[in-house]
């Protein structure tokens, strides 16, 4: 007999590995601290690996519940964030905050979790409107205006090109809210500031993939002027294929999400700007509103907006 290790499994291994002890089936010791489980995109992204450390002082600072932060190896594992919403239902977490890497695929594991009576909060990244209708959820969402953000930011390379430049679009993940509401915005900017989109491609959100599709998009357009960039993750990757073309400074690049990494080039001139969405502090209010809503038994609706800022050379810190 030939045992097949087919994808959904290796999905599963991969989440317990991110996952660590506290998520292998087991019989957990009764507490009074409620149990929160952080499910992320790819800790692979200083985003997330930021978004990680900030839950993690809230949770010092507050004493008050236990928490498990878990994460994808990728930005497309898809099947791992929902192997790791499975287990923290199999273990009876108190609450889940999810910050979803598909904004469609993840709407079934979540409505298994509140049908197990977990409290869920949505964050960062908005789960697919018509899907949770088709499920008949009425889920809250607590992020930022991604939509405007990625406007400001393209406004601010709209202000330093003018009218005509050619200009290219990096986006994220197809399936994500959040990808689709930063090209929005994008295109918005583009539309204001008459600016010509040559070309729209996803990367994945990733460095790597990015400098490759960049350095093709750069081969067929060699007179691009600037880029929108849906994440700094890709803003980086964007970044070395334009020095490798030795064309620093020449070309123009707008990110999203103001991590470590960029502030650098923002200060070098390799970057125009950026949009801070406040990742350390969005999973840290998340949680605060999934434990409050659990103890006063009132479930969270609606869109609870944070916080956005353009960061340029003016402000970078």
């Amino acid at each position: 007999m030939t045992i097949r290790f087919t994808r959904r499994a290796a999905a599963v291994a991969a989440a317990l590995v991110l996952a660590g002890p506290a998520l292998v089936p087991a019989v957990h010791a009764q507490t009074a601290k409620p149990r929160v489980g952080l499910v992320m995109k790819s800790l692979a992204n200083e985003f997330f690996k930021n978004m990680t450390e900030g839950a993690i002082a809230h949770e010092k600072k507050r004493g008050d519940f236990e928490l498990k932060a878990v994460g994808m190896q990728s930005e497309t594992d898809f099947d791992a964030q929902t192997a790791a919403v499975e287990n923290f239902i199999t273990q009876k977490y108190d609450v889940i905050v999810i910050a979803p890497a598909d904004s469609r695929a993840m709407v079934a594991p979540v409505a298994k979790a509140l049908k197990a009576g977990i409290t869920v909060v949505n964050f960062d990244v908005a789960l697919d409107p018509a899907a949770l209708k088709k499920a008949n959820l009425d889920l809250a969402f607590v992020g930022p205006d991604n939509r405007a953000g990625a406007k400001m930011a393209g406004d601010e390379l709209a202000k330093a090109l003018g009218p005509g430049a050619k200009i290219a679009i990096i986006e994220g993940n197809p399936g994500a809210d959040n990808a689709t509401q930063r090209k929005l915005g994008f295109e918005d900017a583009a539309k204001a500031g008459k600016l010509k989109v040559v070309t729209s491609q996803t990367a994945h959100w990733e460095t790597e993939e990015a400098n490759a599709v960049f350095t093709n998009i750069l081969t067929a357009n060699p007179d691009i002027q600037g880029v929108m960039v849906a994440n700094d993750s890709m803003a980086v990757g964007v970044a070395k294929a334009i020095d490798a073309a030795g064309k620093t400074g020449k070309i123009k690049v707008v990110g999203f999400d103001n991590i470590p990494a960029i502030r650098p080039l923002i200060k070098q001139g390799k970057v125009l700007a950026t949009v801070d969405q406040f990742g350390s502090e969005m999973a840290a209010n998340a949680i605060d509103y999934g434990i409050k809503s659990r103890k006063d038994k009132q479930p969270l609706k609606g869109w609870v907006k944070t916080p956005i800022e353009l960061v340029t050379a003016k402000n970078v810190k």
